[in-house]
């Protein structure tokens, strides 16, 4: 059911080489969004300790002004929402996760961050939302401060996304240090960008069928700044907006044959280029020129719209807004989390038993025990359905297995904090309870995420054992609750007459000791007679 009334919203895509911000009125019943305010800020995350590979005090501090000038304009505008993303430079930092709790302590402010694949999954949606594709195949290039992201899709599910650890900050830092760049340091620019670009284009370029050509749509500030140069160059006006901007690969190569020969003081001379992008504009249009080399593209269109863009298309989606050609998205968790089962050979005839004991127990148990809503309850049955993909590397420890595998499995549709969940929750379904020692427990720095661990694994630990033949021997549950003894009653019904569950009960007796000390209550199963019917 759609809501009939305008909703305010703020995204903010915490980059590497800058903040950026829309915030958008949302109308339900078309449903679109408009954006009605911009902001963006040039903070250089991306600019880290060389040594240690620290984000700097500095930068941080740049950062958590540009947040807070943020925050003031989305309150001024009544958003009720924001929604914030953090990328690569947060990723990859050893203290990024520090900074995400200080902009947490300081502005209230929670930042979610993404892994690079699902990066490049909401930018497929930013740019949904404003090119239609008609059931052909697309690439989108979104060339940022630290990483690239290459995206093939038709409209539907992306058919491949990826990642790759190149970004216009990233390569100034590390590979420019003169100015005009040497021939020398261009040529061994050129060949890493090279090097590193083979293999996700290859990848890609495998999921394209017999006879297609795709198009290429580029996104961000890299690719727009070059678009406004040539349009500036060869129109003598930029177009605004720029979305439908074309150039060819031929006068991008003349426009990189010209910024190489120019120092970084002349490059910001040129009309439409400011300071901060004339410093990375020759490896951001590197990556770009290599891209469309080894894509044998000659052509690419430019979208305005991108990550941030994606996060609200995300959000609507989740929240049921949206209906049209867009709604095959809105299950990108579950069918993500059923396409790693099968990757792993998981049983999911079993898993799926598990994973509904596990959220029985969660709804019959919500507002008694426990408090957590919607989300907690899907990160819940991501765990049972994905408990044991550990098996495919080994049986011994394979809870500690699983855990690496979800962790590792590109989940898509969910943040980072949201899979290290469901693979603690997964790595503690048997064994140890979580522990403060236990390295992967600590990777959790989200106290809700972590207390979300404490209550619903022993959950999940009873939802195994009431299948512990795995042959569905348990055919319902049900939760009595008696607070005036300190007890809750499990009612199991048995799915075949004269089946006793011993083995289902003895495993229930060994595993409920962790749901006892959580809750402090005493679990007490109790073998209900089969139905007429049972089998």
């Amino acid at each position: 059911m759609l809501a009939d009334y305008d909703r305010i919203l703020t995204a903010i895509d915490v980059g590497t080489n800058s903040i950026h911000m829309v915030v958008v009125r949302i109308q339900p019943t078309l449903p679109a969004f408009t954006i009605i305010a911009r902001e963006k800020a040039t903070v250089r995350l991306g600019e880290r300790c060389q040594q240690t590979g620290f984000l700097t005090e500095e930068a941080m501090q740049r950062a958590i002004d540009a947040l807070k000038r943020c925050q003031e304009i989305s309150k001024s505008l009544n958003a009720e929402q924001i929604i914030a993303v953090a990328t690569s430079a947060v990723r990859e930092a050893p203290n990024g996760r520090d900074f995400l709790q200080r902009v947490a302590s300081e502005l209230g402010l929670w930042i979610n961050l993404i892994s690079g694949v699902e990066e490049a999954r909401r930018i497929y949606l930013g740019v949904l939302s404003d090119i239609e594709f008609d059931g052909k195949p697309h690439i989108v290039i979104d060339i940022g401060g630290g990483s690239t992201e290459l995206i093939l899709g038709d409209g539907h599910d992306p058919r491949s996304l990826s990642s790759t650890k190149i970004g216009a900050v990233r390569l100034t830092n590390e590979y420019v240090s003169t100015d005009p760049i040497s021939a020398k340091e261009f040529q061994t620019l050129q060949a890493y960008i090279q090097g590193m670009l083979e293999r996700p284009i290859e990848e890609l370029q495998a999921h394209l069928r017999p006879g297609e050509v795709p198009k290429l749509v580029g996104t961000s500030g890299t690719i727009e700044t070059l678009a406004t140069l040539h349009a500036r160059e060869h129109l003598g006006v930029v177009p605004d907006p720029l979305h439908g901007y074309r150039f060819n690969l031929q006068d991008l190569r003349e426009m990189v044959h010209h910024f190489r020969r120019l120092s970084c003081h002349d490059r910001a001379q040129l009309p439409g280029m400011n300071d901060r992008r004339a410093e990375i504009i020759l490896a951001g249009a590197l990556i770009l020129q290599e891209a469309m080399t080894l894509l044998g593209l000659e052509w690419i269109t430019i979208c305005e719209r991108s990550l941030r863009e994606g996060v609200i298309v995300d959000w609507m989606l989740t929240h049921g807004l949206i209906e049209d050609r867009l709604r095959y998205q809105s299950s990108i968790r579950q069918r993500s989390v059923l396409k790693i089962a099968q990757k792993y050979r998981v049983n999911l005839i079993y898993s799926e038993r598990v994973a509904a004991f596990a959220t029985s127990l969660f709804d019959q148990t919500q507002g008694v025990l426990h408090q957590w809503g919607e989300e907690a309850r899907e990160l819940l049955w991501a765990a049972a359905i994905l408990h044991n993909c550990g098996h495919f590397i080994s049986h011994s420890a394979h809870h500690k297995h699983s855990y690496y595998l979800i962790r590792n499995g590109e989940l898509l549709g969910f943040t980072e904090t949201e899979v290290e969940t469901i693979a603690n929750l997964a790595r503690y379904h048997r064994k140890n309870n979580p522990k403060k020692k236990h390295e992967n427990y600590c990777n959790l720095t989200s106290k809700p995420h972590r207390r979300m661990v404490d209550q619903l694994s022993p959950l999940l630990r009873l939802a195994v054992a009431l299948d512990r033949r795995q042959i569905g021997a348990i055919q319902q549950i049900t939760c009595e609750f008696r607070p005036d003894r300190g007890e809750l009653c499990l009612h199991l019904q048995p799915a075949r007459l004269g089946d006793d569950c011993a083995l289902e009960l003895w495993s229930l007796e060994n595993k409920k000791s962790s749901f006892e000390e959580q809750f402090g209550l005493k679990l007490i199963p109790l073998l209900e007679p089969a139905t007429v019917g049972a089998r």
